[in-house]
């Protein structure tokens, strides 16, 4: 996987850089970035603040988490239900 160039809380204060006025391709020269990655992070992060970002994160882990447990707790459901022998 690729290495992140900019933290979450650098993508948005370059953002808030672009709420300044500052044309785009200024910005984009300015942090050595492309216009596409502008436009995907503003996407992404829209007028979000440092802290709710980081709450964005907390929750995206939490929820891949959750979503372990739920597989491991099926993955077991399923193997104990294929594997018991029925009695006729």
């Amino acid at each position: 996987m690729k290495r992140k160039r900019f933290t979450d809380e650098q993508i948005i204060g370059i953002l808030k850089d672009r709420d300044a006025v500052m044309p785009v391709s200024e910005l984009c020269r300015k942090h050595g970035v492309s216009d596409g990655s502008i436009y995907r992070w503003k996407a992404k992060f829209g007028d979000m603040d440092v802290s709710e970002a980081k709450r964005l994160k907390t929750l995206k882990d939490e929820n891949t988490k959750l979503k372990r447990l739920l597989a491991h707790a099926m993955l077991d459901k399923w193997r104990f239900t294929s594997h018991t022998p029925t009695t006729a």
